[in-house]
């Protein structure tokens, strides 16, 4: 009988992508509109909180789609625990707060 493997260990860079797949995945469940972008991750005490971007009305010029950023928080599993929207933008619109 061969020995069985040690269970893989995340490096920390795999842990950071598989923490921005899944706020994506998950997030894109519950809107039913699929993420653009992961605009910022950072780890938590509990898990882990990402901004995700995502096209909430397509219109035409693209630029003046418009977008959505929501907060996302991970359990330490990778479960979504919460999700806000916090900020509604037009897809050309340049972010001039400090």
């Amino acid at each position: 009988m061969a020995p069985a493997e040690p269970a893989k260990r995340r490096r920390p860079k795999d842990k950071a992508a598989w923490a921005m797949r899944s706020a994506s995945q998950q997030l894109e469940q519950l809107l039913g509109r699929p993420p653009e972008s992961v605009s910022a991750l950072k780890p938590a005490d509990d898990g882990w909180e990402a901004v995700v971007e995502v096209l909430e009305l397509e219109r035409v010029p693209d630029t003046t789609s418009v977008m959505a950023s929501y907060r996302v928080t991970l359990d330490k599993e990778g479960d979504l625990v919460a999700y806000e929207r916090t900020r509604r933008y037009t897809r050309g619109q340049i972010d001039r707060r400090p």
